[in-house]
């Protein structure tokens, strides 16, 4: 799986962990070593897959918590009587407004032509908010099929368990466990749960030059786009124009080596600018005290680190649920910006101007300023929410409670 996937789940086990819950993880021999690393300071048994049938040491398994793409695993929790419980690494606003527009969205004439969604009249999408084949009149291949199964495999579990705080998402949330099964349970932000100190190592050369650019006074922006996306060689030059021409201190992660980068790009820019190649610390970034902004592809694991460490999102949404995270970021929660495209669309060409214009808004401008409350208003309410007595602590309580009286836990 990919990291998008695979990182929340660590931070989900290290919640259970709070609550005395005893914790396998399966996993395949290639991804062994990531999980190994990341919770070495946990007493969690990891187990490769395939596996011995007889296996020692690991406590009877009373109910199963598996990515929502591992369909399969359904078959495998009713053969054992277990309950299977559904992580899909999105939002409750994501996966409701989805549902309620899919009713009318082949109805809908223009690609980019706004719509009111009809359980939510006051939120407003295009076709292009959707990916292929979800957007196509009629939908169909082999990555509908698999997305359909998913779905239904998910439906006939025992719950969802939603990285999200019920007071971010209530409206969703309650509509969501009005219209479709099963249940959701907000137990979130992961990422927002203590973590084990860890033993002090050097500091990433990264992490260096944000300490520098703080004691120069700088604000420092984030570009980062995930794992997945993939930009044009036209696109990714007016990003390097974009930035260049903004004069905004900034720290861009990209998956392209250093000869392709630089055209002396990289030398012009370099009192305020640094560009990364290697896998970073995403969470370690939006926490260091220079960062005040995040230009983000708006995945859902970004937006919830954006949020957790109180830093305002500037949207260029690309794939998946992307674009509706955006529209929750900008029109919901209010807590960004939005890169504008040349011709208005939410898949368009964004040119550097444009680019140019967004980046300054966010940390110079006045949208920007008001987007900057208004994250650290939501991020002190994501924090308290996982704290003891919060309502993602209490509706894990809940969890756990209805597990136990099942006999389950």
């Amino acid at each position: 799986m990919s990291k998008g996937h695979t990182i929340p789940i660590f931070d989900l086990a290290r919640f259970l962990l709070c609550r005395k819950i005893c914790i396998t993880i399966f996993t395949t021999p290639a991804n062994r070593p990531f999980f190994s690393d990341s919770l070495s300071d946990t007493n969690i048994n990891i187990i490769e897959i395939p596996f011995p049938q007889n296996i020692q040491g690991v406590p009877p398994v009373t109910f199963m918590i598996t990515d929502g793409f591992l369909g399969w695993t359904l078959d495998s929790a009713n053969k054992f009587g277990i309950p299977r419980l559904v992580y899909f690494g999105m939002s409750a606003f994501s996966r409701v407004v989805s549902i309620s527009a899919l009713s009318v969205l082949r109805t809908q004439a223009s690609d980019n032509e706004l719509f009111e969604v009809p359980d939510f009249p006051w939120i407003k999408l295009t076709r292009n908010d959707f990916d292929l084949p979800f957007r196509d009149r009629e939908p169909k291949g082999p990555l509908f099929d698999f997305m359909m199964d998913s779905l239904m495999a998910a439906s006939k579990s025992y719950g969802l368990l939603v990285n999200t705080f019920y007071e971010l998402e209530s409206v969703y949330v309650d509509v969501c466990n009005r219209i479709s099964s099963p249940k959701s349970w907000c137990i979130g932000p992961f990422c927002a749960v203590h973590e084990s100190p860890k033993e002090k190592q050097e500091k990433p050369s990264y992490i260096k030059w944000l300490d520098g650019m703080l004691e120069q006074g700088k604000q420092v922006l984030y570009v980062a786009f995930g794992t997945q996306a993939e930009l044009s060689p036209e696109q990714f030059k007016e990003i390097k124009i974009g930035l260049e021409k903004s004069q905004v201190s900034f720290l861009w992660v990209v998956r392209k080596s250093l000869d392709e980068v630089d055209d002396g790009f990289e030398n012009r820019v370099k009192n305020r600018g640094l560009v990364v190649t290697e896998w970073v610390d995403q969470r370690e970034i939006l926490s260091h005290e220079s960062v005040q902004g995040f230009l983000s592809h708006c995945g859902w694991n970004s937006v919830i680190e954006s949020m957790c460490a109180k830093v305002p999102i500037l949207a260029w949404p690309m794939m998946a649920d992307q674009h509706m995270n955006a529209r929750m970021v900008l029109e919901v929660i209010k807590i960004g910006l939005r890169v504008e495209t040349c011709d208005g669309s939410v898949r368009g060409f964004v040119n550097w101007e444009g680019l140019e214009k967004a980046i300054k808004e966010l940390m110079e401008g006045e949208k920007g300023i008001e987007a900057r409350k208004k994250v650290m208003e939501i991020g002190e309410a994501a924090i308290n929410a996982v704290k003891q007595g919060g309502s993602s602590w209490q509706m894990l309580n809940e969890l756990i409670n209805e597990l136990a009286e099942r006999g389950q836990v």
